[in-house]
């Protein structure tokens, strides 16, 4: 992803970049507890499905224009580009601030004195986006970043300003400062980096947590499987396949692994032929193009390949929530901007397991998560994980 964000970086490289060869002893100071609140879901239990849609516009408008800055910092375009089919939405939703986006959010501490922020954590991208002073639209109760108010804020002397595929913009300042996170500092000059660089994801509807540093052993068992990564720009690696019932239905591609995207999406004909396979699925174009619901007992065997191992989807993940009787959103969505060549892998496959981020080794480890639960709910600023150049 360009690496060209709204402020400080150096936490990424420190989050993103690192070889898990003896993994330490957790500690409390390397987890940050993550929380999800899940706007689509009303009181009753039940889906917007709506909201639930703005949630795949924004993964795919996220995915754009990364392909965007892709070719802006290398030169040359991102070999899935072209696979990507333009095409302008009619929404004007802000994709940054967008209440009705599904992330996963924790705390971090930015300049000096610190101050803590809200932030969300998204390996679609690499920016580190905080609301500023002059703020206007979708602040009211966020903390805002004062750079006077820091003494170890620098200006870089530079605006920013990022277009999404979907219509929608943001802009602001660039700046550096030091940040913590999970008490751990990173200076503005990039020092502090004293650990391992291996982050790992457990997503659930309690006890989830960004785990820094390397992985949390305590949840998960098994050794890990490692998938390597393909093109260094996102978390881009090899899905070997997707199996319904046992029966393949879906053949070697290229996928993104995605904390910030809810579903799993792919494109439009094969996500039709998969669901012409689950019993008692309908398209529900009524909420959205794309959507489709199962019936609310589902348990029909999905399973991902990934480096060989086949890894099961829990039916409970992938049972968004309730739509009407007996009928619930399925968890595999399509958007006519996605081609055949790639799929965008979210939370309804990644809550079924847990999940290491290694960027010095150019790999995404999966082993097998110990205690599995359903996800749970989101805010509004976002910390991006992305894959960086």
């Amino acid at each position: 992803m360009y690496f060209s964000p709204a402020f400080v970086l150096a936490a990424l490289p420190f989050l993103a970049a690192a070889t898990p060869l003896a993994m330490p002893v957790p500690r409390a100071e390397q987890i940050i507890p993550l929380t999800k609140r899940n706007s689509f879901r009303r009181e009753d239990g039940s889906i917007n499905a709506t909201k639930l849609q703005s949630n795949i516009n924004y993964a795919v408008a996220k995915i754009q224009r990364g392909f965007e800055n892709y070719e802006k910092n290398t030169g040359a375009a991102h070999p899935l580009a072209a696979s990507l089919k333009h095409k302008k939405r009619a929404t004007g939703a802000d994709a940054l601030t967008d209440d009705e986006a599904q992330l996963w959010y924790g705390s971090i501490s930015v300049g000096t004195p610190a101050k803590k922020y809200t932030v969300d954590f998204d390996t679609g991208s690499s920016d580190l986006f905080l609301p500023g002073p002059s703020c206007s639209e979708n602040c009211e109760g966020h903390t805002t970043y004062n750079p006077s108010s820091s003494s170890t804020s620098k200006s870089l002397g530079k605006s920013f300003s990022l277009s999404y595929g979907d219509g929608s913009t943001v802009s602001g300042t660039q700046y550096t400062d030091t940040v913590s996170i999970a008490g751990l500092t990173v200076l503005a000059d990039g020092a502090g980096k004293d650990l391992e660089l291996v982050f790992g994801f457990k997503f659930a509807e309690s006890g989830s947590e960004l785990y820094l540093g390397g992985t949390n052993s305590d949840l998960y068992s098994g050794d890990f499987t490692w998938v390597p990564v393909t093109q260094a720009a996102y978390w881009q690696v090899e899905l070997g396949g997707l199996s319904v019932n046992g029966k393949s239905a879906l053949s070697r591609m290229a996928a993104i692994v995605d904390t910030g995207t809810t579903q799993l999406i792919g494109d439009p004909d094969t996500v039709k032929s998969i669901y012409s396979q689950i019993s008692g699925a309908k398209s529900a174009s009524q909420y959205g193009d794309g959507i489709y619901t199962i019936p609310c007992d589902f348990s029909t065997p999905i399973s991902l390949t990934f480096s060989g191992k086949t890894f099961d989807v829990d039916p409970k993940n992938f049972n968004i929530g309730s739509v009407g009787s007996n009928a619930c959103i399925g968890g595999l969505a399509s958007d006519a901007q996605i081609s055949e060549e790639f799929w965008i892998v979210g939370d309804v496959f990644l809550t079924s397991i847990y999940t290491a981020f290694d960027v010095g080794n150019n790999q995404v480890g999966f082993p097998t998560l110990k205690v599995r639960d359903i996800p749970a709910t989101f805010t509004l600023f976002t910390l991006w994980l992305g894959h960086s150049l």
